[in-house]
């Protein structure tokens, strides 16, 4: 596999093409932290980074983690279905003036990459754009959970599928929340369905070499590749709780374990006995505080699940918070 080389011309016609990496995994599965990475290490080469951020609600709390480079936010919707004009509107807006020397695209945790991959591949967008790798990252803590009938639904199985057997690079992500022979058991239940050649890196907090990251997975490949592979997610949707009074962090965690259908949920708070807002992060369940990087009064809780019952969900928050 050939390095990453920002600058690629094809048929002798002198064409720079953007180089292009995608980062999928279910909810709370590590993405946006192996997109910090990316951008890290591309911004101490020089490199101009542009960012796509989608997200299924109408509002995205992680957007402030990259405020010096060139964000795109693709909201309300899955940009691997209902909003594909608005992903080519943004790619085309790159080649129109705003520029960038590589792109990172982070689907929603519910995303299908290989019709993202459509998108980058279409007659419009295949001579502008490079596709350099897919990256899928998986929650080893709970992949084993995801699999079992008993706790999932089918939909979860076949989008976890849909992930790992579109990825060029699998990481392994969590794998210090689980033993050893648990690690085996997914190891060995991923590799029987990825296509011979697919690398596996197993990680902690998603610390993977930024070469492995940044090598070039992918070669000019025909449409027809990604016909017949879609899979759509009605049932994943996302419920925004707006202004949400001050709470106390053990108290959320167990009322955000109780929804059922619940896989992720993120936001910003105020933490009782504080006086400013935190930013809160809810995966594995288990939440997570930390210090907010933007000046913002407003709060805001964003769930996100499977056939989450909305009205259940108010009326057990206002009976907990209110």
């Amino acid at each position: 596999m050939r390095k990453l080389d920002i600058h690629t011309y094809r048929g002798g016609l002198n064409m720079k093409r953007i180089p292009v990496y995608t980062i999928s995994g279910f909810l709370g599965s590590g993405k946006t932290t192996v997109l910090g990475k990316m951008v890290n290490e591309f911004k101490k080469r020089g490199k101009q980074v542009g960012i796509i951020l989608n997200e299924l609600g109408d509002e995205n709390v992680e957007k402030h983690l990259f405020e010096d480079q060139t964000v795109h936010e693709l909201l309300n919707g899955c940009i691997c279905c209902t909003i594909q004009d608005d992903l080519k509107t943004t790619l085309k807006g790159f080649l129109e003036g705003e520029g960038a020397d590589v792109l990172l695209i982070e689907g929603t945790g519910v995303a299908n990459p290989l019709e993202i991959k459509d998108i980058l591949l279409s007659p419009e967008l295949i001579e502008e754009f490079e596709l350099m790798s897919m990256i899928g990252i998986v929650d080893t803590s709970h992949y084993l959970d995801y699999q079992s009938m008993f706790v999932s639904s089918k939909e979860i199985r076949s989008l976890l599928k849909d992930q790992i057997i579109s990825s060029d690079f699998i990481i392994l992500n969590k794998i210090d929340m689980i033993n050893e022979k648990e690690q085996e058991k997914v190891r060995q239940k991923i590799e029987k369905v990825i296509p011979p050649g697919v690398e596996i890196l197993a990680a902690s907090y998603a610390d993977v070499p930024f070469e492995k990251l940044a090598e070039q997975r992918q070669s000019l490949v025909t449409l027809t590749d990604t016909e017949g592979h879609h899979h759509h997610h009605h049932s994943i949707g996302t419920l925004k709780i707006a202004d949400p009074p001050a709470v106390r962090l053990k108290k959320l965690e167990t009322w955000l374990k109780g929804i059922n259908g619940l896989i992720r949920a993120k936001g910003y708070l105020y933490i009782e006995g504080e006086s400013k807002p935190r930013e809160m992060q809810f995966a594995s369940k288990k939440a997570v505080l930390s210090d907010s990087k933007v000046d913002r009064e407003k709060t805001v809780l964003i769930l996100i699940g499977q056939n989450l019952n909305a009205e259940e969900i108010k009326t057990t928050f206002n009976q907990s918070f209110q």
